[in-house]
């Protein structure tokens, strides 16, 4: 008896439909597509045990302090808290367990609910390739990371959060930014 379709799939068709009617930039638009064409080919996208490339979750994490980033324990990066999804997790619930665990504060989504704001697919470490769904997550506070997280994690205004931040998480930034982040320089 074949397996009854993970409900996630469905869920995140309709999300990178969305990413495509209105990407950042050129680089979100050719992630949508990377995405897709994984997604077709990949039997459990979820799972980081069935195939390389497997799709994770990250939260943009903004405050009244701007934008929190973490830097990496492997890749020595400055990076937005994420990771791989639990079994049978709920895509926007992978990014909320994982700001937990990486800064130690109380994260929250948006008024109206979970609200991804970018997709990217980049190199993972360890020849992963992500399919990164990034969440917008408000939160506040000094950060308190876990046992075993990196003990770098700091709140940045939103343009020193921009210039840190890889290409793909840049843009990200600056998309928000508009929204959420007024005119500081």
């Amino acid at each position: 008896m074949p397996a009854s379709p993970d409900p996630r799939r469905a869920e995140l068709e309709r999300l990178l439909e969305a990413r495509a009617a209105h990407p950042v930039d050129g680089r979100e638009a050719t992630a949508v597509a990377a995405f897709r064409a994984a997604l077709a080919r990949l039997e459990r996208p979820f799972d980081e045990e069935a195939d390389p490339t497997h799709v994770t979750s990250s939260a943009v994490v903004i405050g009244p302090l701007g934008v929190l980033l973490h830097r990496h324990k492997r890749l020595g990066i400055w990076l937005q808290p994420g990771g791989h999804l639990e079994a049978g997790e709920d895509l926007a619930a992978g990014a909320v367990r994982e700001v937990v665990e990486e800064t130690g504060l109380t994260p929250r989504h948006p008024d109206g609910g979970p609200r991804m704001v970018h997709v990217d697919v980049h190199e993972g470490g360890r020849g992963h390739v992500h399919l990164d769904l990034r969440w917008l997550l408000f939160a506040e506070g000094p950060p308190r990371p876990g046992d075993g997280e990196s003990r770098d994690v700091v709140w940045f205004s939103w343009a020193a959060a921009a210039d840190r931040a890889d290409p793909g998480l840049a843009s990200a930034v600056q998309g928000l930014r508009l929204i959420f982040g007024g005119t500081e320089t």
